[in-house]
């Protein structure tokens, strides 16, 4: 009886993916630039949140008092901001939130200026083709003067720079009101602890350096 004779061995290769393809794979998520925005927005609003004051401290009834003078009420607002600074941002930030919830025309406005800006001008880099509507190409000299045109109409032809404007108002207003009625003399601001931290770092422009090197050269070219 002939023996069987062995079998044969095929060679599989697994097909590595190509550049092209690997290429497309990164271009399908969010760009470099966009990562390092909203991981710098997140670690600064979570740093902003753990450096907060208590808010029983900021709604203590037995702390509140008539000031005796206007310069009085003006030493505690200074003396309240120091010290409940992130407190009051997320005051201010929550009437806006309220006041553009309540308007739902200037919140769809506003969103679609500020994605405009991110999109079209801020995040783009100098190898992005340029931008196309209607069969017509525009360069980035002429999509930033359209973003400032539209950001002109959207806030001062619409009702989105009212709503914010009187949100803000009234967001100073209750602060104000709170840092001159608050008694300051049981709160102690620790002295090695600078006035613009959390909230504040990135509303004064204190941006990280990672979304700096992001998006520095696609606006210097530009520019």
């Amino acid at each position: 009886m002939a023996s069987s004779s062995p079998a044969i061995l095929l060679p599989i290769t697994n097909p590595q993916p190509s550049a092209a393809t690997t290429d497309s794979i990164q271009s399908s998520g969010p760009p470099p630039a966009f990562r390092a925005f909203i991981n710098h927005i997140s670690d600064t609003v979570r740093n902003g949140l753990a450096s907060r004051r208590p808010w029983s401290e900021l709604v203590d009834r037995s702390a509140f008092s008539k000031p005796d003078s206007i310069s009085d009420a003006t030493q505690r607002i200074r003396k309240n901001y120091a010290y409940f600074r992130v407190n009051y941002l997320a005051v201010i930030t929550g009437v806006v939130a309220v006041s553009l919830l309540t308007n739902p025309l200037s919140l769809i406005l506003l969103a679609a200026l500020l994605a405009a800006w991110i999109f079209l001008y801020l995040f783009r880099t100098a190898s992005d083709p340029p931008l196309t509507l209607f069969g017509r190409q525009f360069s980035d000299r002429e999509t930033l003067v359209g973003l400032i045109v539209s950001t002109i109409v959207v806030v001062f032809l619409t009702s989105v720079g009212s709503v914010l404007v009187s949100a803000l108002m009234v967001g100073l207003a209750i602060v104000c009101a709170h840092g001159a009625f608050r008694v300051p003399e049981d709160l102690f601001l620790d002295e090695q602890e600078s006035p613009a931290t959390g909230f504040l770092s990135f509303v004064t422009g204190a941006s990280s350096n990672a979304t700096v090197a992001a998006t520095a050269p696609a606006v210097a070219a530009r520019v």
